[in-house]
């Protein structure tokens, strides 16, 4: 048999063509009047499809499309549409930096496989957030043609890895041509061959997103698969991914004449694009000291986990066989440039990692939360000797979720009611939703018990065909599925499924478990769902230990695995649990965002005080595990935690929900609901997250740019020069008179001053190169200390070079401190203390 291919396409009719304009920019998504255009077209088949729009433009029966042309009403609903969209489009962007976003993963939509979790997720809300605020802003990442896998489970609760490939011809993507009509594509040298990489746009509203493709006949297969995966391969593969990512990101941005003012590094997957954007600089004439201070100056890396395991690495010798050209385009020795990515630059067994390197090639730093910036400085405090944690330059934006795109339809026609015309505008302002406390009970009530059935419906649906798949026995199906009461307090627990988020917890006691689950009066039910890294065993076996759980007859719907776990299952969840459960083992949740999603719906959060919870967390809008622990021994931990989980569920959560009047609620239970809606939830609305960043960084690092790229980067220039002058006199210096309080024989009494006269020999540098400081400890162990207070000293120059520095201070305080005179270096240019690394101890 020989066979031909053709293509034949769909045509829409004119008087539809805009649903195919609307289909190829990811807006509709986030937009209820346009999504309702499409699910109108084929509710099922566009379930089908994974609510993919383009597809189902091209899939769906022409006669339909002909019927829908003659539909007046569906017409008027695509004006309004239309009209809402361009209006929408033709806003002119806010004053601001242009920022380039790079990200190895983006979670826009269930149609896209560009995303794995919780990383990906955040960034593609963010871009929504950066085209509903119309900042100047683009993202760039890498085309997955299997992205990250679609998860399945065998009878054994066994973790099965599909893969099924994307149809780019069913994406909203489109190829990004350069003048002369021709695929732009950039040369990116890998392992001693140049891979080609096409750029696609995929456009988010009001900005763009462009993706890098090597899946074409330009390359060989392995060059090929670089973009098929989404973290899929060994560490070798992943270094050649973030090479692409970072060195192919900056050439595409060249290549379409983007000209960002400001980089943001989310995560150290993007930690070579510094490398690339060096190298330019030093082609431009630029010495390497010149050029770092330039890239720096417009730099920030924002790191997402405390764990170190998280923060990608590469031995050396893999930097050497993909990297070692690199060191002699900058200029630099290959000592000092493994050094980028090391804490001790001569310990050749540390490997180069990702995150160093991004530190070190970055004027701003961020954790994902006030207490993961916390965490964070004290990992990386070994960069900065010399300085305490408290210290350290790391600051901090708690992540938050996109509004329109995780509340509930129903909800959010309430709150709107409510709050006012144009409100989204200022989601951010409690003011706005404490109005919530206005609604009636019932009707908020009512909303979220609809919420609730739809996503049991939801869950009987998926249990039947999945258990139908893996071959379970038709008894076991109908029992489980019996048994899911609508009327039940449901819990849900879905996010990746890594060891230290804890997901078995619940299970300590199973016994005690049971009992609670199946009280005749009170029934409970908790919904579980997640994917484990293919590679992780551990987390795929907590999964298999909840699959065996759920199909014990004391826990059949009651205990419930949901598999494939997708941005729409998260909606469902997010929007119809009751409770929204978390127990990372602490402080190992960066920051964590699904409670947030289910925040936003009224839905009150049971976690340990890690991550968002601990600034979220209010005793009259949720529930917590506290943060601190009580033993060193995990196992002792996770037993004590489990009957803190059995207690608040049996004394508090439960009760409370089940406290019904004669309306059929229970007040107390909706004074939860109303406090977290009004008092948590919008403090984790993207836009004030977006703000955050822009007071915090992207204002600050766009004047540092702009500072030092004047006069042909003269401010650079100068300033690297000082750094390299700094350096060069900085082990000349030496204490010529130190006159101090006898600490050994006296004790200082409260009220009476702290006196120091200190002369340095300065090796030719002056007193404004340096600041002298008297530093105040409290000892908190053997290996520790906390600051106390750092007191500047005054500074005379003498004829012969020398400086010398008196102080004053009272202390205040009575009790034992430590105390140190810290000389460091101090220029007009440094945004912080650790900019130049020095610190010399008199």
């Amino acid at each position: 048999m020989k066979l031909k291919r053709i293509y034949i396409q769909n045509q829409l009719p004119k008087k539809l063509s805009f649903l195919q304009v609307l289909s190829h920019n990811i807006w509709w998504s986030w937009n209820d009047h346009a999504q309702r255009l499409f699910q109108d077209i084929d509710s099922a088949l566009f379930v089908k499809l994974n609510y993919n729009p383009v597809a189902l433009l091209e899939t769906v029966d022409p006669a339909r499309l002909v019927e829908l042309e003659g539909d007046k009403n569906y017409l008027k609903r695509i004006k309004v549409v239309k009209k809402d969209f361009e209006t929408y489009l033709a806003v002119p962007k806010k004053k601001g930096p242009k920022l380039a976003y790079f990200s190895m993963e983006y979670g826009l939509h269930i149609s896209l496989k560009l995303y794995s979790g919780g990383l990906g997720v955040l960034a593609g809300d963010y871009l929504k957030e950066a085209s509903d605020s119309n900042v100047e802003l683009f993202g760039v990442g890498l085309l997955y043609r299997y992205g990250y896998f679609n998860q399945g489970l065998s009878m054994n609760g066994d973790q099965i890895h599909l893969y099924p490939a994307q149809k780019f011809t069913q994406l909203p993507i489109e190829p990004v041509r350069g003048a002369d009509g021709n695929w732009l594509k950039v040369s990116v040298p890998i392992m001693g061959r140049i891979v080609q990489a096409k750029i696609w746009k995929l456009p988010v509203g009001r900005i763009n997103l462009y993706l890098l493709d090597t899946d074409h006949e330009d390359n060989n297969q392995e060059d090929r698969a670089l973009t098929h995966m989404l973290y899929g391969g060994d560490n070798e593969h992943r270094l050649k991914q973030e090479i692409l990512l970072g060195i192919g990101g900056v050439r595409a941005i060249q290549a379409m004449d983007l000209q960002p003012e400001v980089y943001h590094l989310n995560e150290g997957h993007a930690g070579f694009l510094s490398l690339e954007r060096l190298k330019n600089f030093v082609d431009g004439g630029l010495t390497f000291g010149e050029a770092k201070e330039a890239i720096r100056a417009s730099s920030l890396y924002t790191t997402h986990t405390p764990v170190p395991a998280g923060h990608d690495h590469f031995p050396e010798y893999l930097m050497r066989n993909y990297l070692y050209s690199y060191a002699d385009d900058l200029g630099i020795s290959w000592e000092a440039f493994i050094a980028l990515g090391r804490t001790n630059p001569t310990d050749s067994s540390e490997d180069f990692n990702m995150s160093k390197l991004s530190i070190a090639l970055s004027q701003r730093v961020n954790g994902v939360s006030k207490l993961h910036g916390e965490v964070s400085q004290e990992m990386f405090t070994e960069l900065y000797p010399g300085y305490t944690a408290e210290e350290v330059h790391i600051g901090y934006v708690t992540n938050s979720v996109h509004y329109p795109t995780w509340i509930a339809h129903d909800l959010h026609e309430i709150y709107s009611e409510q709050f006012g015309k144009d409100w989204i505008a200022d989601q951010s302002n409690k003011d706005i939703w404490r109005k919530i406390h206005k609604v009636d009970d019932k009707k908020l009530f009512d909303a979220q018990h609809t919420l609730k059935v739809r996503l049991l419906d939801y869950v009987r649906e998926k249990l039947q065909v999945d258990m139908q798949r893996r071959g379970e026995s038709p008894r076991v199906t109908f029992d489980i599925l019996s048994k899911i009461d609508n009327n039940a307090l449901v819990f849900g627990f879905a996010r990746r499924f890594a060891t230290y988020k804890r997901a078995t917890l619940l299970f300590q006691d199973e016994a005690r478990l049971a009992e609670l689950v199946n009280r005749h009066d009170q029934p409970v039910i908790f919904l579980f769902a997640g994917k484990a890294h293919p590679a992780d065993q551990g987390g795929q076996d907590l999964i298999r230990h909840i699959v065996h759980v759920s199909k014990k007859p004391e826990f059949a719907g009651k205990v419930i695995f949901l598999e494939d776990y997708n941005m729409e299952m998260a909606k469902l969840l997010t929007q119809g649990v009751d409770v929204w459960l978390n127990t990372p083992t602490r402080p190992l949740e960066a920051s964590g965002t699904s409670g947030m999603k289910a925040a936003l719906n009224g839905r009150p959060n049971f976690s340990v005080l890690d991550g968002w919870w601990a600034e979220g967390y209010r005793p009259d809008a949720g529930w917590a595990l506290p943060l601190e622990r009580t033993y060193e021994d995990q196992h002792l931990q996770n037993e004590l935690d489990a009957e803190l989980i059995y207690h608040t569920l049996e004394e508090e959560i439960i009760p409370t929900f089940f406290k019904r009047g004669d309306d059929g609620i229970s007040k107390e239970w909706m004074g939860y609901v109303k406090q977290i809606i009004a008092e948590v939830a919008p403090t984790f609305t993207m836009k004030r997250m977006m703000d955050d960043y822009y007071e915090r960084f992207y204002f600050p690092l766009g004047t540092s740019e702009q500072a030092t790229s004047k006069s042909s980067y003269g401010p650079a220039k100068e300033y690297a020069a000082w750094k390299e002058s700094v350096i060069g006199k900085w082990e000349g210096i030496e204490v010529k008179e130190n006159i101090s309080f006898d600490t050994f024989n006296h004790a200082l009494p409260v009220g009476e001053s702290f006196t120091a006269q200190i002369t340095l020999g300065m090796n030719g540098l002056s007193k404004d190169d340096v600041t002298l400081e008297a530093c105040f400890y409290h000892r908190i162990d053997e290996n520790k200390v906390e600051l106390h207070r750092v007191e500047a000293f005054g500074g005379e120059s003498n004829d012969n070079g020398e400086v010398t520095y008196k102080l004053d201070v009272d202390p205040h305080l009575a009790g034992v401190y430590e105390y140190g005179f810290r000389l460091r270096p101090t220029h007009e240019m440094m945004p912080h203390a650790q900019d130049l690394n020095l610190v010399y101890w008199v």
